[in-house]
């Protein structure tokens, strides 16, 4: 449509052409600008481009550096002299008080079908029971060597996990024996109590297990399997001095449940198909056995430790690892790029965690960068207003303390990447490496 004479068409329309209403025409304009949905990646997609091999490398350099094999073989022998004590204290629970006798029954059987493996649960809990009645006719001299023994093994537990979370400082030794302590004692109770609930509902609904047998007995099995996997994940979540989420301890404590009955059921195998123990030790085969289930337990703890630990991390993505020269540097750079964006906002400043999600690192890994820059004064922590220093479970929050312009590079330069001698001299005066200031690196943007 053509406007009055001498008008142009309406909307600089061509003649010919249709004139929209305007409601219709905004709502056709912002049709066209509308972006398309995002699509997201399919479980396969994600699972193609996670980056297993670092991932495996990751967790196999912290089990290498946190010397977990060795910590493991330490633990094993302090379990051998423990399990004497921990049994005294668990038999003499269930001995003062007739009511739990049946909890005793049950934890026992649980034991053997649950815990150790069958080929010398039988002995092993038999020798237990006797070393256990007998530990109480000891003296107050011979009583306390095996609570410093059992004392021992908790402490060591509590000092490898602290060691895999990398935290630098433990709670007070006090409160660490005092929850320990009533873990040991009140474990074996709640564990009981639990079990016999599950074992009073098998017996009451016999007719029904009859009726329905593989799917209740998969039920119940899996009672046993949660039990276990509660407990790890109890322990991942409590004993290290830092924040652990639930849902990471679960899945660690899930991974000891299933490698567990998967070692459990090796052990028994091979053990059948192979009597080389029972052959050679006779009677007294039931010690290297037990040594070497203890040795395997303690492995796959330690394992479900370091992958809780480094959950977080690894579900990010880990997609750079270090090795290369100058990594350390290279972080540090970062770091302090990072921190320098962050002083205009609200916080002021980023913590750990947020920093390795935004390097796509390993938190753990650039602690050390971090402690560098700490010694030179350049960044530091600050604490939540009304939190402590050091308090349990939290984590501080990193600033940037000088100011880049006037700041020289150089004592970066000497403790991460280059440290002057008479050799490099002539380097450091040809670069000018002495003269520049650290605003210098940090005016590129750091990578996204």
């Amino acid at each position: 449509m053509s406007g009055g004479p001498g008008q142009e068409p309406a909307g600089g329309l061509e003649d010919g052409a249709v004139a929209l209403p305007a409601p219709e025409q905004e709502r056709s304009l912002s049709l066209m600008e509308r972006p398309e949905p995002v699509v997201p990646p399919s479980w396969r997609e994600r699972l193609r481009c996670f980056p297993w091999r670092n991932t495996a490398h990751t967790l196999r350099e912290r089990f290498r550096e946190d010397r977990l094999g060795v910590t493991a073989s330490s633990l094993t022998f302090t379990t051998v002299l423990a399990l004497v004590p921990f049994f005294t204290v668990a038999l003499a629970l269930f001995t003062a008080f007739p009511i739990f006798s049946r909890v005793q029954i049950v934890l026992e059987r649980w034991l053997i079908d649950s815990l150790i493996p069958e080929t010398i649960a039988r002995q092993v809990l038999g020798y237990l029971t006797q070393f256990a009645s007998k530990a109480s006719q000891l003296g107050m001299a011979g009583f306390s060597i095996l609570v410093i023994t059992a004392v021992a093994l908790i402490l060591t537990i509590d000092r490898t996990l602290n060691n895999i979370w990398r935290v630098r400082q433990l709670r007070p030794l006090g409160q660490r024996v005092l929850i320990y302590w009533a873990a040991i004692t009140l474990g074996p109770l709640v564990l009981g109590l639990s079990l016999v609930l599950s074992s009073y509902v098998m017996s009451a609904s016999r007719g029904l297990v009859n009726a329905l047998p593989e799917g209740l007995r998969f039920i119940f099995d899996s009672i046993e399997y949660l039990a276990l996997a509660a407990g790890m994940a109890g322990l991942y979540h409590y004993v290290p001095n830092t924040a652990v989420r639930w849902r990471h301890a679960w899945v660690g404590g899930l991974f000891v449940a299933t490698c567990m009955e998967l070692a459990k059921k090796a052990l028994g195998l091979y053990l059948a198909s192979v009597p080389t123990y029972s052959v050679i030790y006779g009677t007294f085969a039931t010690l290297p056995i037990l040594l070497i289930w203890i040795y395997m337990a303690w492995i796959i703890v330690l394992l479900g430790a370091v992958v809780t630990a480094y959950l977080p991390i690894v579900m990010a993505g880990v997609q750079r690892m270090p090795g290369q020269q100058g990594w350390q540097f290279e972080m540090a750079v970062e770091i302090l790029q990072y921190l320098e964006q962050e002083r205009e906002s609200p916080a002021k400043g980023l913590y750990a965690s947020d920093l390795a999600r935004r390097l796509h690192v390993d938190w753990q890994q650039i602690d050390p960068v971090l402690q560098a820059l700490s010694v030179l004064d350049w960044v530091g922590t600050v604490q939540a207003p009304g939190v402590a220093a050091g308090s349990e479970g939290t984590e501080p929050r990193y600033m940037l303390l000088v100011d880049p312009q006037h700041t020289p590079l150089a004592p970066l330069v000497e403790r991460l990447l280059l440290a002057p001698s008479a050799a490099v001299q002539p380097l450091w005066e040809r670069t000018g490496l002495a003269g520049m200031t650290l605003a210098s690196l940090l005016e590129s943007r750091p990578r996204p």
